[in-house]
Parts: structure tokens; C-alpha cells; sequence
């Protein structure tokens, strides 16, 4: 029956019907079913009412509508505005700049949004007229923020590692670690495709011409150098304080308090430069450090208090939701109707996550109640090859479902039947969970289905318009450039999935920041606790041998 169930759910999603529901209703039906023939027990039906209550009374999740609140303040603040256009004048001569700074644009709002829509809509808006105005090839340009925007899934916070957490039974702060390093990985190959693009084909990103370059200095220098003097003064008395005053010797603490440090260093000497006019620093240098800082501040007050263990994920996402309020504020943009929007939004979202994951609460119970779990292990564990068979299998299995399911859909119904095989195989389920979190960031950018892309089309160019600094007449982009754009990123995608589960040190590394319990010294800790009366050092009851077995005496 549990082939047929499946069978089932795959035929009704494809007929188009909303996935709570469906998954819902296949659960209750073959319930129905499998009462009448004898296949299903009906009290397991019972289980159901507190399985539901357990998915809402569930503190894990309550991350998911704080990142969101967090992402659409910030995004409608006008953070990412700022962001691209400074980041983008200090990137924007070298051939590729702009796609340079859309890609590092990206990967911070990942880190502090988690928000794809919000990240791709934002770049779509602001980096798109520019980078055609000058002369950017469409499908280069169109692909490059449909894939910073992305970013989003797997660079923490993201919401997508929050639901892998939960439905693998394994900690959020640890996915988070974990995921890091990849996801910074993968904006390196992106920024390494434009690169490449611009060695062979330089006139399909082209640099920004002098006229629009704007942060210069009243002699018309820009003096970039400065930037680069006042990051290594600040990491230097950074790293110097650490090593100093405080006794955290490396880790993941020590590279985020430097950081920290660092970024606070920077500001207090931007601010006293431009208060006292001291004239030391560039135009661009102030700009940069000025719009930098909040982001990053932002992705501390949020990461680093869970990586260093000082908050939970939850707890994390509460700061950061507040925080995205205060930044909003500080720039005056907060208003009533900025914070409704952002809580009907949060509130949408929540409550499509909810019910999804009630409806495949529902299906599962039925699912485990007819052994389906033990099929699909059996079908999963029996692969040739062992563990590398079974990654090879799933990656291949949930690359083509992402065509059709989005990453929510995924990790609720396919991944809870993965994670069991999985961990039977001795593979660890962070790392397990990071593959799959790469590999579903395609159902982002798969033509013709990805959300990503269907995000730019609402905001790219449908028709021919007149630019409104150089007044020319520009093409419109067309739906068949946003595809083929996205093509070349989804094969880096892929191959980012194999260097994941080539290299598992890019994840395992969260392992080295945990407790460490040393057993040998707290079986010798338990040897030398004595019970007064109870025999050892502290005396004991004449006759009384706690190692005997016990004896019932019945006369």
C-alpha cells in the first residue's frame, strides 16, 4: 500500500492541487482504506490531534516567521538600495563589477534577510536598468542576480536550513555552522564564472565609464586604496585585543568577536573623521564603511550569538527581527504601513509553512502506519554502492523533483523519508542535510518552474523603454534570456553539490566548536563518587555488595 500512497500523492500534485491539502486528504483516505482492508490499526488515528498540536507547539519553528519579518523590514528599508549602489561604484570599473557586486550584494542580504523574493525582487530593481544601461549581456545580467538571490537558501539564516534541521532532528545552530562555509563557496564559483566570462567575452560585462562613477573626491580621485589601509588597521588592533585581553584562542568565536571588533573599529574611525573633518579618508572609503556596518553588525547580533552559543536560533531571529526594526528607524524609513505589510507578509508565509507541514504530518501517520518508512528504507539502504550509491541516488532524485516541488514541499514530505536510510547508512545527517539544501536551491532556478526566475520576470523589462540618464531606447528582456541565463548557474549549483560531498570537511568543521566530552574522565569521575552508607570511602552497611545482583526474598 505504501507504493501506491506515494504514487498517489505525486499524481495529485501534478494535477495541480495545493500540497497541505493534498498530502492531507491521501493521508486520510488511505487511512479509510487501510481500515477496510485490514492494512491500517485505527487507533493509530488517535496519535493524530497530538501530532498536530506537537508541530504547532514546536519552538524550533518559531525562527521561521522572525527571519521572515526580519528579511521584508530590511528589504523595504532600503538596506539593499544603499548596498548596491555603493558596493557597485567600488566594484563598478573593472570589467564585471557590477556582476561582482550584485554577487557580494547577495550573499549579505542572504545573511541577513534569508529572504529569496525579497533578494531577488530588490536586485532586480535596482542592479537590472544599470547593468543594460551599460551595455551588460542580458542573459549574464539576469542570471547573475537570479542567482545571488538564491544565495538566500543556503547561506544562514536561511528558512529552508531551519525546516532540514527539524524534520532531520538535529540542531539549527549547527546546520547554520555547517552551511557557512559552503555557501560562501558557492558565491566564490559565481563570482568565478563572471570572471571567466569576462576573460573570453569582455564585452558582455563591461566596466562602468567615468561619468558614472560618482563617489570621488573634490579633485575627482576616488582613492579606493584608504578603504584597504582602514581594513588592515582595524584587523590588526582587532586580532591584537583578542589575543590580549581576552583568552579565546581560535575557533569559531574567535574569527566572529574579531570580526566584530573589527567592523566597530572601522566605524568609530570613519565617524570621527567625518565629524572632525579630518579629511584622512575618501568619499568612498566613509560611503562604503558607512553602509556596511549595519548589515554586518546585523549578521552578528544574529549568527554569532549562535554560533558562540549565546542565543538559539529562535532567539537569534527575535534580535534580528528587532533589529531590522531599529535600522529601519535610524534611517526614517520605518512607518505603520512599512510594519503592516511586513506582518501580513510574515503571517502569509507562516501559515503556508503550518499547514504544509500539518498536511505532512497527517500523510506520514498513515505512511509509517502501513511500514511505508520501512519500504523506502529498504529500498534505500539495499542501493548498490552503500552510502555513496544512496548520495548519488537521492541528489539525482531530488535535482529532478525540484523541477516540479518547491523547497518547502521537499523537505517535508521527501526528507523526513530520506533522514532514517541516511543515518542507518552512518552518514551524518548535518552534512546530509547541507547537500540536500544546495542541491535545492535549483528548484530556484530551474527553467521553466524556478521561483526565482518567475521573481525577476516581474520585474525585468517586458517591454522596449527609454532610459532615463542616457536616453536611449533599450531592448525589452525577454522570458527566453532569464532562462538561459540561469542554466550556467544551476550546472555550478550541481557542481557545488559534489564538492560538498567531496570535500565533507566544509561541513564537518561545526563538529570541532561543540562540547567535547571526554569519556575516560568521567568514567573515573563516576568511580570516585562514594554515598555515605552506602559503602566506598564514606563507609557503608556491613554485608551490602552494590555490584551483587538483586535477590526478592519471599518468606
Amino acid at each position: 500500500m505504501a507504493p501506491v500512497m506515494f504514487a498517489a500523492l505525486v499524481l495529485f500534485l501534478l494535477l495541480g492541487y495545493p500540497v497541505a491539502f493534498a498530502l492531507a486528504a491521501n493521508g486520510l483516505f488511505f487511512a479509510l482504506v487501510g481500515i477496510e482492508l485490514g492494512l491500517f490499526q485505527e487507533n493509530f488515528l488517535q496519535a493524530l490531534p497530538e501530532r498536530i498540536y506537537g508541530t504547532m507547539n514546536n519552538d524550533v519553528l518559531l525562527a521561521i516567521p522572525f527571519f521572515t519579518f526580519m528579511g521584508l523590514v530590511l528589504e523595504r528599508s532600503g538596506m539593499a538600495e544603499d548596498l548596491l549602489d555603493t558596493i557597485g561604484q567600488l566594484f563598478g570599473p573593472i570589467r564585471g563589477g557590477l556582476a561582482y557586486a550584485v554577487i557580494f550584494v547577495g550573499a549579505l542580504l542572504a545573511a541577513t534577510t534569508g529572504v529569496v523574493a525579497a533578494s531577488v525582487i530588490s536586485m532586480g530593481l535596482i542592479s537590472l536598468p544599470i547593468m543594460l544601461r551599460y551595455g551588460y549581456d542580458r542573459r549574464l545580467a539576469t542570471g547573475v542576480i537570479a542567482a545571488s538571490g538564491t544565495l538566500a537558501q543556503i547561506i544562514p539564516p536561511s528558512l529552508v536550513l531551519i525546516v532540514l534541521a527539524d524534520q532531520l532532528g538535529r540542531s539549527v545552530g549547527d546546520m547554520y555552522e555547517g552551511a557557512f562555509i559552503p555557501g560562501l563557496v558557492l558565491s566564490g564559483l559565481y563570482a568565478g564564472y563572471v570572471f571567466l566570462v569576462t576573460m573570453v567575452w569582455p564585452k558582455r560585462a563591461p566596466g562602468l565609464p567615468p561619468e558614472a562613477q560618482t563617489l570621488r573626491d573634490a579633485d575627482g580621485q576616488t582613492r579606493r586604496f584608504s578603504l584597504l589601509v582602514v581594513t588592515i588597521i582595524a584587523f590588526a588592533l582587532a586580532i591584537a585585543y583578542m589575543k590580549l585581553f581576552t583568552k579565546v584562542g581560535g575557533g569559531a568565536d574567535f574569527v566572529i568577536l574579531t570580526m566584530s571588533i573589527a567592523v566597530a573599529i572601522s566605524f568609530v574611525i570613519a565617524l570621527i573623521n567625518k565629524l572632525l573633518k579630518l579629511n584622512l579618508l575618501s568619499r568612498m572609503t566613509e560611503q562604503v564603511i558607512f553602509v556596511m556596518v549595519p548589515p554586518l553588525a546585523l549578521i552578528f547580533l544574529v549568527l554569532g550569538t549562535i554560533f558562540i552559543g549565546v542565543a538559539t536560533p529562535t532567539e537569534g531571529g527575535a534580535m534580528g527581527a528587532a533589529g531590522a526594526i531599529l535600522l529601519a528607524w535610524a534611517k526614517k524609513r520605518m512607518t505603520f504601513d512599512l510594519l503592516r505589510q511586513a506582518t501580513e507578509s510574515t503571517a502569509k508565509l507562516s501559515a503556508f509553512v503550518l499547514f504544509i507541514l500539518v498536511g505532512a504530518r497527517v500523510f506520514s501517520l498513515t505512511f509509517y502506519g502501513v511500514n511505508g518508512h520501512v519500504w523506502v528504507e529498504h529500498l534505500l539502504v539495499g542501493l548498490p554502492g552503500g552510502a555513496t550509491g544512496f548520495l548519488i541516488v537521492v541528489n539525482v532524485m531530488v535535482f529532478l523533483l525540484a523541477f516540479f516541488l518547491d523547497f518547502f514541499e521537499l523537505a517535508f514530505i521527501i526528507v523526513p523519508l530520506l533522514g532514517p536510510a541516511a543515518d542507518k547508512l552512518g552518514i551524518d545527517l548535518i552534512w546530509f542535510g547541507v547537500i540536500l539544501g544546495v542541491n535545492m536551491q535549483t528548484s530556484f532556478m530551474h527553467p521553466p518552474f524556478g521561483f526565482a526566475l518567475f521573481f525577476l520576470r516581474s520585474v525585468a523589462p517586458k517591454n522596449a523603454y527609454k532610459d532615463k540618464i542616457t536616453g536611449k531606447m533599450m531592448e525589452p528582456v525577454t522570458t527566453g534570456q532569464i532562462y538561459w541565463g540561469a542554466v550556467p548557474f544551476v550546472v555550478i549549483q550541481c557542481i557545488m553539490v559534489a564538492l560538498v560531498v567531496l570535500f565533507p570537511q566544509m561541513v564537518m568543521h561545526y563538529k570541532s566548536s561543540g562540547v567535547q566530552l571526554d569519556q575516560q574522565q568521567i568514567n573515573k569521575q563516576l568511580d570516585s563518587i562514594s554515598i555515605p552508607g552506602l559503602g566506598g570511602s564514606g563507609g557503608g552497611l556491613p554485608g551490602l555488595d552494590l555490584n551483587a545482583p538483586p535477590t526478592l526474598n519471599l518468606k
